[in-house]
């Protein structure tokens, strides 16, 4: 009787203690696809969730291959469609991580001054763009790209063909 007093009360414990946990975030939740953009198989999704503070938090994931040594792919926030050419880098996202194909990033403000709001989310002319390196020939390999925002992100939509190799250079 004593073990059932115990398991019981533990469990209440740790029940009122999930309940105490915070969330940091609203319900506003979008998630894009981003899609192979070279030879290299790495494919995804960006999920963008808003913070109580109002700022948005961008996940990025990748499916492809992981490795054990440390390597970080660049990624960035651009302005336009990934066919837009020159388009300018918006903000610089947190690198992917090889070993794990995921980084994590809060959004602060744009390089055209703005601040990137989730009721922004329906109008924004934007794209993902995430490069092979961070320099050098291989900066103009995309891994993987995807439209967001207002522009189209269907797989039906998606022509690799016409993606443009994206500017090194804040706007």
């Amino acid at each position: 009787m004593k073990k059932l007093a115990f398991i019981f009360l533990s469990a209440l414990v740790l029940i009122s203690c999930e309940q105490e946990k915070e969330t940091i975030y609203t319900t506003n939740e979008l998630t894009y696809n981003l899609y192979q953009g070279s030879d290299f198989n790495y494919s995804g999704n960006v999920k963008i969730k808003e913070l109580l503070s109002g700022d948005l938090e961008l996940t990025l994931e990748l499916n492809g291959n992981k490795d054990n040594d440390p390597y970080f792919f660049p990624a960035h926030l651009h302005f336009g469609s990934y066919e837009t050419a020159d388009s300018p880098i918006a903000f610089q996202l947190d690198p992917i991580d090889i070993r794990t194909l995921k980084s994590v990033t809060i959004l602060g403000q744009l390089s055209d001054g703005t601040k990137l709001k989730f009721a922004d989310m329906d109008t924004f002319d934007g794209h993902i763009k995430i490069h092979l390196a961070d320099s050098g020939p291989d900066y103009q390999v995309i891994l993987s790209v995807g439209n967001i925002g207002a522009n189209d992100n269907s797989p039906q939509a998606f022509k690799r063909e016409e993606m443009s190799i994206c500017s090194p250079y804040l706007e």
